[in-house]
């Protein structure tokens, strides 16, 4: 049976460019959903198999409405993880000329990575949120706008043209997505690996952050990334979104996790993949599986009179 892969659309979105590099995904089908809480509710639904989303930027940080839905709902996993290089460029109905246009749309990501160009060069311009970049391209198809921030790509399936390449501010910019799916095996440890959680902190307290981050720090666990988010109860109340290396397997983050347990009102285990950064999993001294284990040996034999 052929696998289902949903993603952020409609066609050509950097998502369904992301899904492409996945392996297998030529033999997948791909669905399209119009926002990012769509497209993994089909996943929790059993609508599909897989899905991509995006979940962080390098230039704007972390897409929120993946990390709320990721916290929220039914379990989810991570299994994979893809960065993808990503540049933007202005698409308009043919014959369009720059002083014509008066409203922009696009992600409002890619408005993020684009403001200033869209400041020097379109500042009469309205800027217009879209669900995603393609959604913004249809638009433009349909004359609802006069240009769309996209990819370039995307122009062709749209009867686009593009009117300016690469009109992002920063050059070399990198957006992280996730392939997500119900809970499951997981993928084996590598030995360049990332590990995602969610941490609730217990209560709002002198030294709560530090207690959450003492539990890697003194197990030599580096912190790739870490967002606070509001829990939406009450004003000032968050939970924290967290990226570690490491696999769950590993004593020092399995014995992290436990140590999170202890202190927080509640820890969501969001999965541990491959990392495809090149980054490789840094084991200090006296933080091994080794070490944990010589370590524990050594403390039954104390408790067990055999020194």
């Amino acid at each position: 049976m052929q696998d289902r892969y949903a993603y952020l659309g409609p066609a050509g979105t950097f998502t369904e460019a992301a899904l492409r590099t996945l392996d297998g995904s030529e033999h997948a089908e791909h669905v399209p959903f119009p926002t990012i809480q769509a497209t993994l509710e089909a996943v929790r639904l059993g609508a599909v198999e897989r899905a991509v989303v995006p979940i962080e930027s390098s230039v704007d940080g972390a897409i929120t409405a993946t990390l709320d839905e990721l916290a929220t709902g039914d379990e989810l996993l991570i299994y994979a993880e893809v960065l993808l290089p990503v540049g933007f460029a202005l698409l308009v109905r043919e014959g369009t000329r720059l002083d014509e246009i008066t409203t922009v749309g696009g992600h409002p990501q890619a408005q993020a990575q684009c403001r200033r160009w869209l400041t020097d060069h379109l500042p009469g311009a309205e800027r217009l949120p879209a669900a995603s970049n393609a959604a913004a391209a249809r638009q433009v198809a349909d004359g609802e706008l006069d240009a769309a921030l996209a990819g370039a790509f995307a122009a062709p399936g749209y009867g686009l043209s593009v009117l300016v390449d690469e009109v992002h501010d920063r050059a070399g910019a990198i957006t992280r997505f996730v392939v997500v799916g119900r809970p499951g095996p997981l993928p084996a440890p590598t030995g360049a690996d990332r590990t995602s959680l969610v941490a609730f902190l217990a209560d709002d307290h002198s030294g709560a952050l530090m207690e959450i981050l003492t539990e890697f720090a003194v197990r030599g666990i580096n912190l790739t990334r870490i967002e606070s988010r509001p829990t939406g109860d009450v004003l000032g109340r968050y939970y924290f979104c967290i990226d570690c290396e490491g696999h769950i397997d590993d004593a020092r983050v399995g014995e992290a996790l436990m140590g999170l347990r202890r202190v927080c009102t509640g820890v969501r285990f969001v999965g541990s993949y491959p990392r495809t950064d090149g980054g490789k999993t840094q084991v200090r001294r006296g933080t091994s599986d080794a070490d944990f284990a010589d370590a524990a040996a050594w403390l039954a034999r104390l408790r067990y009179g055999r020194v």
